[in-house]
């Protein structure tokens, strides 16, 4: 289980986090919505060790990991797909999944067949240049990538932005198969909130850096979170 407390995040002279608390557990998928500049790519950034916190603790799986590097963590099987997707523009598309290989042992490094079976056009793709690719494409790509780590933590940083809708439906679909294995957490940042309130277990709203409604699927009160991404 990932359980980050009371973190602070710092740029500068500038808050970015306030004391953000949030959970996310195998087999579920906790969701983290808001505006623009509220802080969710913040929180991704403290999660995935981009950025030092100034305060609180981040624990995965019994372990503190909050002064962890990012390749330490993602040794520890904790996978970033960033906004704007990263890929490397010159690298192939299985250059580019092979990236993934750094924190793998050498007997683990495979790209697994369920990277081909949920992103079917990669497969037919594979020497085409990563730059090439349609936006779509792109972030398929980058969800493929981190799969290759093996991970038991997934962050996801608004996926579906600037993505046409049918492959928005891939990308749902994959997601949904991740969560059905029962042995990967995923934290999703998205601001289309149709698409997070199809997939969410737990939803988290955030506003100029704290999180100001929280709830579980089971108990959500869809007016109380729509005021609360209108804020």
């Amino acid at each position: 289980m990932l359980d980050a407390t009371a973190i602070d995040l710092y740029y500068g002279a500038a808050q970015a986090l306030r004391a953000v608390s949030l959970k996310a557990e195998p087999g579920k998928i906790t969701c983290v919505l808001g505006r623009n500049g509220v802080g969710k790519t913040s929180l991704l950034d403290a999660l995935a060790g981009q950025h030092p916190v100034a305060r609180g603790t981040i624990t995965w799986e019994g372990g503190d990991i909050t002064r962890l590097r990012p390749a330490e963590r993602a040794r520890r099987g904790i996978a970033y797909v960033p906004q704007g997707r990263e890929i490397f523009p010159l690298l192939t598309v299985e250059e580019n999944l092979k990236t993934g290989f750094a924190p793998l042992t050498r007997e683990e490094r495979r790209i697994p067949d369920e990277v081909f079976s949920l992103f079917p056009a990669l497969e037919g793709m594979l020497r085409r240049r990563g730059g090439d690719l349609s936006g779509g494409q792109q972030q398929q790509l980058a969800i493929g990538r981190a799969l290759v780590m093996r991970p038991r933590l997934l962050l996801l940083d608004e996926p579906t932005e600037g993505i046409q809708p049918s492959i928005i439906k891939d990308i749902g679909r994959a997601i949904t198969y991740l969560r059905s294995l029962g042995k990967i957490a995923i934290v999703l940042v998205e601001q289309y909130l149709d698409f997070a309130r199809e997939l969410g277990d737990y939803f988290a709203v955030m506003d100029r850096g704290a999180i100001v409604y929280s709830s579980m699927r089971d108990a959500l009160d869809e007016g109380a979170l729509r005021r609360a991404m209108a804020i």
